[in-house]
């Protein structure tokens, strides 16, 4: 999901998938879309999104908090394209909105994270359902998992050793 805020404070959300593929060392996340939508004014508007992830399997998840970049980099658009975006775009059929990768109404969402928090579930499902109903029983918490953060001064040593090593 990725979350923005219009000029009235009111919170969206929209279900999105990122472009690029995440590696171990890639923290930014790429979406492409039409930029003739209201994400894009509220982006323009304040710049501070969330995204998440849910694994409804484990009940892992994972937020990123950070700013979007709106870009209409053809070279970044190109590298992260895919025909299925063409179906989120549309053919307009005027020669020029095409809904393809040259389409004008194609932008580049980045998702630069200033802190990433990330729910690791460490049980399956039969234990974690044993230990949730055993709480419920006897009134204590449980938590079948570990919350991680990964802090801005974390992200900014981790993107330092990027560049040293590229």
């Amino acid at each position: 999901m990725l979350v923005t805020r219009n000029a009235e404070g009111n919170l969206h959300s929209r279900a999105m998938n990122p472009v690029n593929t995440l590696g171990e060392e890639q923290l930014n996340l790429v979406f492409l879309a039409n930029n003739v939508t209201a994400k894009f004014e509220e982006i323009e508007n304040d710049s501070h999104v969330n995204v998440s992830f849910f694994d409804s399997s484990t009940t892992s998840w994972v937020s990123y908090a950070g700013r979007a970049r709106v870009s209409q980099d053809r070279d970044l658009i190109h590298k992260n394209w895919s025909k299925s975006v063409t179906g989120y775009i549309g053919n307009l059929r005027d020669g020029v909105h095409t809904g393809d990768e040259h389409d004008p109404r194609v932008s580049a969402i980045e998702v630069v994270p200033d802190e990433i928090r990330y729910w690791f579930t460490e049980k399956g499902a039969v234990p974690r359902t044993v230990q949730v109903a055993a709480g419920a029983v006897t009134g204590k918490a449980t938590s079948p998992g570990k919350l991680h953060t990964i802090t801005k001064e974390e992200i900014q040593l981790l993107r330092g050793l990027q560049t040293t090593t590229a």
